[in-house]
């Protein structure tokens, strides 16, 4: 796939809110990403679509002998098809007002050389050389990439018939073998960290190799908060003769969905270190690449293409994404939150989408309602909080395990159970009331048992209300990052776009820190709770963490008083950060640290 002409990109959002996205982008050169967390949601938009297209949907049940990597291949299979018909339309339509080749280019960034060619174009008189440029201008669209994300750590071993499968029937590893038998060409999203089984695994397929020239047909791009994260996950990919094309960095806690918080790491230094190793890091890789190649007995002829820097997490100004590509070199910016309000876009359906615009900072939070474990963003006023509180309250705790691509507990059975599943909740709360505690201590421990929510089968609620899929859609979770709270009004694709290039602000009138600022803030939160509940029982390792905690938290706001005083644009920040540092060093002076 070429360069993309567009400086951002759509990330993954949940199980479904971009599950149809590229449907809707990919033919005017933008590219996104669909999740494969869940394959039978997977098969019944595929059943919409068929129908919506004109195609013949034959369904992938149960019976099939490898259902989950099947479904999924059918799905990636119709997307590809599909787009590619789209996005012939596009570039066959003429250059009138209105027309789909002229929203191709007036889409573009105002600073493209391609925009800049589209616009002299307009100006010319009919005649040869406009000719011409229309034809140098339609030799240089390419669609929007269609992009795939699998979360390494969500990798259950599956079941038939109660019979344990072998391990390439896995979530992770069927999900992969899904994409990589598909007819794309495009890259697979590896988040939430190493899975050495899954990076085993791609090792045996073709598609991820080089041609004699150097070019892939599936991509790897590695999803990282930090660069040691993404040096040893692309070390030890290397070493497979498996390149990483690029590194998408994440704030760990300035974004949807999970949260992962790195040890006050914060996202301006995290960059900064890659911008200053990242032709570095690109040679040392490049070496063991093309050693574990020949090794394989595959020749290269040219060098593989220089890693791309990615970078996504709370972004939500033209001024913002500016700096980020111009300063940190970014070759793109994800920009997800502020689509939800983009139902052209993104399977949010009409009711979620009046909520989501009345949505304020109060409503949103960081929760512990993922059965993952793990902290996640959260709305109290999702569709999916209001129900669950409602069962809560008639003694209904718990979701039926409709999917279980989360049974990752094995407390009470030796086939994992989900820990938002009835059947693992009413075992647990009995075995809190055999304890005979304090009613607080109990009412709280029971508190935590049920706040657990159905993700695998929530996060697909929308889409599937949204076009009617089936009768009994599941209450809706959404899972936002703090950004949505600065943008309350429904919106279009090229509203949105004019938004991200600086043409139009659709930001509220709601006071927004910058971005780096709402990170660091959510980091002092993230540390002051974190070690407000470890003192009663701090153990050495622990005081140690938070050590080097404190001072990465250091070193990370000196980078930004530094930044600001080399670049004015950022002098907005000063005042928010020196109220940061002002309350972090008054919370350690206080534990005498």
């Amino acid at each position: 796939m070429p360069d993309m002409l567009h400086t951002f990109h759509i990330p993954v959002m949940g199980t479904g809110f971009t599950l149809d996205t590229p449907f809707k982008v990919a033919q005017y050169g933008v590219s996104s990403v669909v999740s494969l967390v869940d394959d039978k949601l997977i098969e019944q938009v595929r059943s919409y679509y068929c129908q919506l297209f004109g195609e013949r949907y034959e369904p992938i049940t149960n019976d099939n002998p490898d259902p989950r990597a099947n479904r999924i291949t059918a799905y990636l299979n119709l997307m590809d098809r599909v787009v590619k018909k789209q996005f012939q339309e596009v570039k066959n339509s003429d250059f009138h007002s209105n027309s789909e080749a002229t929203k191709y280019f007036e889409l573009l960034p105002d600073s493209s050389p391609v925009r800049k060619d589209f616009t002299k174009m307009k100006s010319l008189p009919q005649g040869e050389e406009k000719e011409r440029l229309q034809v140098k201008l339609r030799e240089k669209m390419i669609p929007g990439s269609i992009d795939v994300n699998i979360m390494t750590k969500l990798d259950k071993t599956s079941y038939k018939n109660n019979v344990k499968l072998p391990p390439e029937f896995s979530d992770a590893l069927a999900a992969l073998r899904g994409f990589a038998n598909s007819t794309l060409n495009s890259s697979i999203v590896f988040s939430a960290g190493i899975n050495r089984r899954l990076f085993s695994y791609l090792a045996t397929f073709d598609d991820f190799y080089p041609d004699p020239s150097g070019n892939l047909k599936k991509k790897i791009t590695i999803k990282v908060s930090d660069f040691r994260s993404a040096f040893s996950q692309s070390r030890a990919l290397a070493q497979k003769g498996l390149w990483v094309s690029e590194f998408r960095v994440e704030s760990g806690l300035n974004c949807g969905g999970h949260v992962f918080p790195t040890k006050g790491h914060m996202l301006g230094p995290v960059l900064e270190e890659f911008k200053r190793k990242r032709n570095e890091l690109n040679d040392t890789l490049q070496s063991m690449y093309i050693k574990a190649l020949k090794s394989k007995n595959i020749t290269l002829h040219n060098n593989p293409e220089t890693i791309k820097l990615t970078v996504q997490g709370g972004v939500g100004t033209s001024q913002e994404h500016q700096f980020l590509t111009d300063y940190y070199k970014a070759d793109s910016v994800g920009w997800g939150t502020p689509f939800l309000l983009v139902p052209e876009v993104v399977a949010t359906d009409d009711s979620l989408v009046e909520q989501l615009e009345k949505t304020t900072n109060d409503d949103l939070y960081v929760s512990k309602v993922s059965p993952m474990g793990v902290m996640i963003n959260n709305m109290r006023t999702s569709p999916s909080e209001i129900d669950k509180a409602q069962r809560i309250k008639e003694g209904k705790q718990g979701f039926v395990c409709f999917k279980g691509h989360l049974t990752l507990n094995s407390e009470f059975s030796d086939q994992p159970l989900c820990v938002a599943s009835a059947k693992y909740q009413n075992q647990k709360i009995k075995e809190v009331k055999a304890r005979n505690q304090a009613p607080e201590t109990e009412s709280r421990q029971i508190e935590e048992i049920t706040e657990k929510t159905c993700l695998c089968h929530q996060l697909g609620g929308s889409i599937l209300l949204k076009y009617n899929i089936v009768k009994n859609t599941p209450a809706t979770a959404v899972c936002p990052g703090p950004n949505l709270a600065y943008f309350s009004k429904r919106t279009t694709f090229s509203q949105m776009v004019d938004h991200i290039y600086g043409r139009v602000n659709l930001k509220n009138d709601t006071p927004r820190p910058s971005m780096f600022i709402t990170e660091l803030i959510l980091y002092i939160n993230n540390f002051i709770d974190d070690f407000t509940k470890s003192l009663p029982s701090m153990t050495e390792s622990k005081a140690t963490y938070f050590s080097d905690y404190v001072a990465a938290m250091r070193d990370g706001m000196s980078y930004y008083y530094n930044l600001i005083t080399d670049h004015p644009s950022l002098e907005g920040m000063l005042d928010d950060l020196n109220k940061c540092q002002k309350r972090f060093e008054t919370f350690i002076s206080k534990q005498g640290q």
